[in-house]
């Protein structure tokens, strides 16, 4: 299973790291993601890898 938002979808960004001396080597930008309990659309409680952003922003109903 991919490492990505079970919400927005929002996933691993890949790019390079530049040094001083333009040396670019491979890094990747990974989203902070939680692992929290969320009420699914029939009101059931389940697990699942939110983002911080859509925790933030209310977009899921989490289950206390």
């Amino acid at each position: 299973m991919a490492r990505q938002c079970s919400v927005c979808g929002k996933g691993n960004v890949s790019g390079h790291m530049v040094s001083h001396a333009l040396n670019h080597t491979k890094r990747v930008w990974k989203p902070n993601l939680r692992n929290v309990r969320i009420l699914d659309e029939n009101d059931k409680a389940k697990r699942a890898l939110v983002c911080t952003r859509c925790l933030r922003s209310n977009k899921v109903r989490r289950a206390l």
